[in-house]
């Protein structure tokens, strides 16, 4: 089965003062996501996480930045590092075609009623590794790419800043008011 994929409706109030969806709205896609993967049937697989679990860490690489629209976000996730208690959600965001974050989960399974983590069941364990999948492309790929576009955007800035120095000083030099 690999990767679970789904589709989640931006919302208008997710963007912010930036005009562009801020980041905490990331938390409530794969949120979201999340939640249809483990609670709603698909493929004929009937949900098997009701038992509990809770979250231990998320963290999310902003790639690009997302611009509300209509059409839905697809985010694909999958199952890695699965222990005897815990287990990571990966995720991969796209707006449109682009690849926009990516994102991790560690949930640990829970008993609620003894108030501790629980070790996983046989069952949950088959079910969560027919989930099992790598990323489309390495992450750091996508820090290295995040990178060079911060160092040329600097390169940009430099450049912007010496012509706005050099502007002042033929300015000054022809006696012109500031």
């Amino acid at each position: 089965m690999a990767r679970f994929v789904t589709r989640c409706a931006m919302r208008w109030s997710d963007m912010d003062a930036y005009g562009h969806v801020n980041n905490t709205a990331y938390l409530t896609y794969l949120e979201q996501a999340r939640v249809s993967m483990f609670f709603d049937e698909h493929e004929g697989r009937p949900p098997i996480l009701a038992a509990g679990m809770v979250v231990s860490h998320n963290e999310i690489s902003y790639l690009r930045p997302i611009v509300y629209r209509p059409t839905p976000l697809r985010l694909e996730l999958w199952v890695s590092d699965l222990r005897g208690a815990s287990f990571r959600v990966r995720y991969e965001l796209y707006d449109g075609p682009t690849l926009s974050a990516r994102a991790s989960t560690e949930l640990v399974t829970f008993d609620f009623e003894r108030d501790r983590p629980r070790r996983l069941t046989v069952g949950e364990r088959d079910w969560l590794a027919g989930f099992a999948d790598t990323p489309s492309r390495p992450e750091s790929a996508d820090h290295a790419s995040l990178a060079e576009a911060s160092e040329r955007d600097e390169q940009a800035e430099q450049a912007e800043q010496a012509e706005q120095a050099e502007q002042a000083e033929q300015a000054e030099q022809a006696g012109w008011p500031r």
